[in-house]
């Protein structure tokens, strides 16, 4: 699903987004502290849609649909939210498993959530030339085809790493609010466009 060209039904904010694009949030990883000592067996046999397997992870794996996320819980009262695809959704899925942990008799509370990364993507629809990034952008580029398709620039600010790949698809991740992943998409945009492949050798 793209949010290109619109945003929430409405035109882009050229101000915030002069490129016209807006990448689209993928995944939300976030922290809490439940604040309490976890029995993780206990958990594991009276939740639902949770597995406890101590030899391969320290941690219970749980589960929900709505929105659809995995937590990772472990015996400290560390948790761990993945999946989510916004903010808000991220912090009512980790309320959820914080509740359903209270519901098994553990005092849990709900201390420090913070939002630890926000993977992105969008797709410029134009082929890049990747060598030419990686050779006139080295100090920020790694680029070995023969190793992965894509290639990793490690923009310094905002501190975002970016996958980009010959398609144009681009992939955006170290996020910790929404706003950096948009700035550092812009910053690279006119990079992107300046190694834009000519179609005839496409």
């Amino acid at each position: 699903m793209e949010e290109q060209g619109l945003e929430g039904g409405q035109p882009v904010d050229q101000s915030r987004h002069p490129s016209g694009i807006i990448p689209t949030l993928q995944n939300i990883v976030s922290t809490v502290n439940l604040d309490c000592k976890l029995e993780l067996k206990s958990i594991a046999l009276q939740a639902r849609n949770a597995e406890y397997n101590p030899k391969r992870f320290a941690a219970v794996i749980m589960r929900i649909r709505e929105p659809k996320t995995t937590a990772l819980v472990f015996a400290s009262g560390k948790m761990v939210c993945t999946g989510a695809k916004s903010e808000a959704d991220s912090k009512l899925a980790a309320r959820k498993y914080a509740r359903i942990i209270q519901k098994l008799g553990f005092p849990a509370t709900f201390k420090n959530f913070r939002i630890q990364n926000i993977v992105a993507s969008c797709d410029v629809k134009f082929p890049i030339r990747l060598e030419g990034l990686a050779f006139s952008h080295g100090a920020f580029s790694s680029y070995e085809p023969e190793l992965f398709p894509g290639l990793i620039y490690r923009m310094k600010q905002p501190k975002i790493v970016l996958l980009i790949f010959v398609s144009g698809k681009i992939v955006l991740t170290g996020a910790k609010v929404r706003e950096e992943t948009y700035t550092a998409f812009e910053n690279i945009y006119p990079v992107l466009t300046e190694f834009k492949k000519n179609q005839q050798w496409y």
